[in-house]
């Protein structure tokens, strides 16, 4: 793969990503979020899946997190998401895990019955902060390879 043919792919995110203003602060803090699924069942479906882009876009009109990109395998998610420096990133991925497993359940009930009833996500995640222009390749990389998340993942 060549270094123009990356830059040419990632264009597409970088542009949705812009500064956050505030009366006293202008910001532009992106996060690469890992969320396995709880006992690595295989639940994100393709229905599941589109629901969950949804409740990530309700998420967004509702509290000051952006989700620039989101991509799924069938066992975990990864999300780069914006947000503005009132939030810590343990609040951030509390706020995101609490909101979509609740509304996941609530569209999808048979995913109770694969999971046992239980939680949808694990109690562990995987957090890494990004520069929006200076890490360009570094986003592909990551929302692409994922080698890195897969290693933290049989890790934990």
């Amino acid at each position: 793969t060549s270094f123009s043919s990356i830059l040419s792919s990632i264009s597409p995110i970088i542009s949705r990503i812009q500064d956050i203003y505030k009366s006293h602060n202008k910001t532009l803090l992106l996060y690469h979020f890992v969320f396995p699924a709880k006992y690595r069942r295989h639940i994100f479906t393709k229905n599941v899946s589109d629901s969950l882009k949804a409740i990530c876009l309700d998420l967004s009109e509702r509290y000051e997190v952006h989700f620039v990109e989101i991509g799924m395998e069938e066992d975990h998610v990864h999300f780069l998401a914006q947000s503005i420096p009132m939030f810590s990133v343990t609040k951030l991925v509390t706020m995101i895990k609490s909101i979509t497993a609740k509304e996941l359940y609530r569209r999808h009930s048979e995913t109770r019955g694969i999971l046992w009833g239980g939680n949808i996500w694990t109690s562990v995640f995987y957090a890494n902060t990004v520069g929006a222009f200076g890490d360009e390749i570094k986003i592909k990389i990551m929302l692409q390879t994922k080698e890195s998340t897969r290693k933290f993942l049989r890790n934990n």
